[in-house]
């Protein structure tokens, strides 16, 4: 059985995918799962950097993202890109998506904040 966390997580990232795409995003992989941490969305910018995207749902902000978070997400993006045989030149940042859910009006509020882990 799947728990609310987790369909709301689900349906965040349902809803960044569609906005991703609607953007020029080409994605290559969701759910990028180390021992150490996990990659919600992967995708390539029209502008051909790789983008490591986290979605954060709910009432949350930025803030959430805490340091041990982002060293995570760091070493995940990193081990992706080692694993993938990246070149060590290739352009690469990571994004946070927030979405807030107003599940009575069934509206979606998106904040889009590039290169946010560094």
């Amino acid at each position: 059985m799947v728990s609310p966390k987790r369909k709301i997580g689900d349906l965040g990232e349902k809803i960044a995918l569609r906005y991703l795409r609607k953007q020029g995003y080409s994605i290559l992989g969701r759910n990028w799962l180390k021992s150490w941490g996990e990659i919600d969305i992967i995708a390539k910018s029209k502008a051909d950097e790789i983008v490591f995207i986290e979605v954060k749902t709910g009432l949350l902000g930025e803030e959430n993202v805490h340091r041990q978070k982002k060293e995570h997400l760091i070493k995940t993006a990193n081990t992706y890109l080692m694993e993938k045989k990246y070149p060590a030149t290739t352009n690469w940042q990571i994004d946070v998506i927030l979405i807030n859910l107003d599940c009575q009006r069934k509206k979606a509020n998106l904040r889009h904040i590039k290169n946010a882990v560094y």
